[in-house]
């Protein structure tokens, strides 16, 4: 069993008072149910529940060492003669510290680059790793969809991990031999100091709109929370800047940035950018212009916003040291990624897509992009979505007005409706699907929604799945079921599910 000293585990970690033996420690956890005999628990006050509750139960199951950032929950610990009891003034800031000290600081072994903005944040750290992939580097990726470390692949439960899961993430990949590593980094994370002490040697922003208000409160608070990875607030800014001119907050962010190496990028403007555009659903084709010269890049990607991701990645693997024919054999390398406008074709005559947008701004440009390839054969664009449960309720009826524009036609259905009811969902969508020249369907039960959104389409249409992208999974009430869109859609097309 690996222990580390306590002495060694607390190593620049701030603490207010402590008390009990010095002892060795087997590990490091903020989950009660993941302690063990001899780990560290660290009992921290979070947005839904507050971990010193826990306390008595991680000194069951084995806990020798205590962190809390609670006085009452350092009270509480020091019942236990035999366990040494730390109180801190910032739970998560701490654990970051601890964890990093107990992995022997990872991350201080690999070149960090991180994604930041509302869209396109998993295509964009997909490509940067598959481009310093394609020459050879070996890599962590942690992101939505899934975790890669030094070769193995394993599902994301969270787009950001805590900082604790993040660095024994790190310690794998650099056991195997990796040097890079690219994550998506959620405004949750920013804001919740998930990422604290890691020092960023590039940050990309994507682009920012409306998401997260639930949390946030606001869009000054959200783009707030995520200016903190450029602006050096917590920590040294990144070493390289990556931004969207397009968007008005990446050009806000060019005057907060602290970097000594700053990229723009836009689809026609900014330091990386777009000339010859051709775009096909198989793919897409255009120069990638930049500081260094110009280079032709085909990709199986396709669509307006691909061209951003690409454009932006890019720039970041070109921040990383590769040469612009390295960006663009490595872009080539990436056949697509989960869930993001990818295609389900059983041989059938129309174009069956899956896409993960959840929010207004996402579904208008992915509706956009499959309206430019039904367009000159005369086809529609059949959308079906639904807006997740407890979750920024006032984005319901702009995800409806953006489907209801840009589609033909529009299945109405249930996301991941967690604790809501779904009908009640759907009743808040409806007002903005209202006034809009779509056909509308309402069919709350999401496998019969696929079906019929299948069953509308004729030769040249495109059916467009959107909100669940990736996810295997819906979540209705306490219950998570297994539910994966592509496979429903392939049994869908192949016969084998019937639209009762």
């Amino acid at each position: 069993m690996h222990t580390v000293d306590l002495e060694v585990v607390l190593r620049g970690v701030d603490f207010i008072r402590r008390a009990g033996p010095s002892l060795a420690v087997s590990g490091v956890e903020y989950d009660s149910r993941r302690v063990r005999d001899g780990s560290l628990f660290v009992a921290f006050r979070g947005g839904t529940t507050d971990g010193n509750r826990f306390i008595p139960q991680a000194v069951a199951q084995g806990a020798r060492a205590i962190v809390t950032d609670s006085s009452a929950g350092f009270d509480a610990a020091t019942a236990y003669s035999e366990v040494a009891v730390i109180e801190v003034a910032h739970g998560r800031r701490a654990l970051a510290a601890l964890a990093a000290n107990f992995f022997e600081h990872p991350e201080a072994q690999l070149k960090l680059s991180g994604v930041t903005g509302t869209n396109g944040k998993t295509t964009t750290a997909f490509l940067l790793e598959a481009m310093l992939r394609h020459q050879g580097r070996t890599t962590v990726l942690a992101g939505t969809i899934e975790y890669h470390a030094a070769g193995r692949v394993f599902p994301a439960p969270h787009t950001t991990p805590e900082s604790r899961d993040l660095l024994e993430l790190f310690r794998e990949g650099v056991n195997g031999g990796a040097t890079e590593a690219v994550m998506e980094v959620s405004s949750h994370a920013l804001d919740q100091q998930r990422v604290s002490g890691l020092h960023f040697d590039v940050a990309i922003f994507t682009n920012l709109t409306r998401d997260h208000l639930d949390y946030h409160g606001s869009m000054e608070n959200y783009f707030a929370a995520k200016r903190k990875l450029f602006d050096g607030s917590t920590g040294p800014p990144p070493r390289a800047a990556i931004l969207n001119r397009d968007d008005p907050y990446g050009a806000m962010l060019e005057e907060a940035a602290g970097s000594e190496l700053l990229y723009t990028y836009g689809l026609e403007q900014g330091d990386f950018h777009a000339d010859s555009l051709r775009m096909e659903p198989s793919g897409m084709h255009f120069i990638m212009v930049t500081p260094h010269g110009k280079v032709p890049v085909s990709t199986r990607l396709t669509g307006g916003v691909n061209v951003y991701n690409l454009l932006a990645a890019g720039a970041a693997a070109i921040a990383r040291g590769l040469t612009i024919e390295q960006v663009a054999s490595g872009a080539a390398s990436l056949d697509y990624v989960p869930g993001r406008f990818q295609a389900v074709d059983c041989g059938q005559n129309f174009a069956v897509v899956v896409d993960y947008a959840h929010t207004d701004d996402a579904l208008r440009n992915i509706i956009a992009v499959a309206r430019a390839f039904v367009t000159e054969k005369g086809g529609r664009v059949i959308t079906m979505f639904g807006c997740g449960g407890d979750r920024d309720r006032t984005k319901r009826p702009l995800m409806g007005r953006a489907a209801g524009e840009g589609s033909d036609g529009v299945v109405l259905t249930s996301d991941n409706p967690r604790g809501e009811d779904p009908l009640a969902i759907i009743d808040e969508v409806l007002p903005g699907l209202r006034g809009t020249s779509a056909m509308v369907i309402v069919e709350p039960d999401r496998r019969r929604a696929i079906a019929l959104a299948i069953a509308q389409a004729r030769q040249n249409d495109l059916v467009l799945l959107a909100g669940k992208g990736h996810e295997k999974t819906q979540t209705i009430g306490r219950q998570v079921i297994p539910f994966d869109d592509v496979a429903i859609a392939r049994q869908v097309l192949q016969g084998g599910e019937k639209n009762e």
